[in-house]
């Protein structure tokens, strides 16, 4: 697509056999995690956008689009919902699925008891390699929110509460 539409810069920037063969490997490692329908329609992006032959971090940005396109915030927007939401952490009403499961990959703990500097490149990461699979099309579930139970038991009365701790200091030795 980019010999085709950029003929004269590709051919001058690739005129060399080895540095167009080194080039690909080099496109190939970096872009081997998109899927290549992914890649294609960054390409599309990348010539209907740029009047110039696009470097590899501009491909790499085309390829991962926009977060917003997906419904997904900037990772710090991310990371501060995540480290704002009430628990249980799962009934919450996420912006998406991607900021409970990359709060859940880097532990509750760990985010609620860390400060910024400590979790946000964990929580990044992770969240990171989530958007990228929202990106290449895979849909995360909802997270599960915990259920009711069945049976709502009714509190015991006074007299039974008070046998029952009789029972158990019996049974303790106390």
């Amino acid at each position: 697509m980019f010999r085709i539409n950029y003929h004269n810069q590709y051919y001058k920037a690739y005129s060399d056999s080895t540095v167009l063969a080194q080039i690909k490997k080099l496109w190939l490692e970096s872009l081997v995690r998109f899927e290549p329908e992914t890649i294609r329609r960054g390409a599309r992006e990348v010539i209907e956008t740029s009047d110039y032959l696009p470097t590899l971090h501009r491909m790499i940005a085309a390829c991962q689009g926009s977060l917003s396109k997906h419904g997904l915030k900037e990772p710090h927007a991310a990371y501060i919902e995540a480290c704002h939401a009430p628990s249980p952490k799962a009934a919450h009403r996420w912006s998406h699925p991607a900021v409970y499961y990359a709060g859940k990959a880097s532990d509750w703990y760990f985010l609620a008891s860390s400060s910024e500097r400590a979790a946000y490149p964990v929580f990044a990461q992770h969240y990171k390699r989530l958007c990228e699979q929202v990106i290449n099309g895979i849909r995360l579930p909802q997270p599960n929110a915990p259920a009711l139970p069945e049976n709502i038991e009714t509190p015991l009365s006074r007299e039974e509460n008070q046998r029952r701790l009789e029972a158990l200091r019996s049974e303790l030795d106390l």
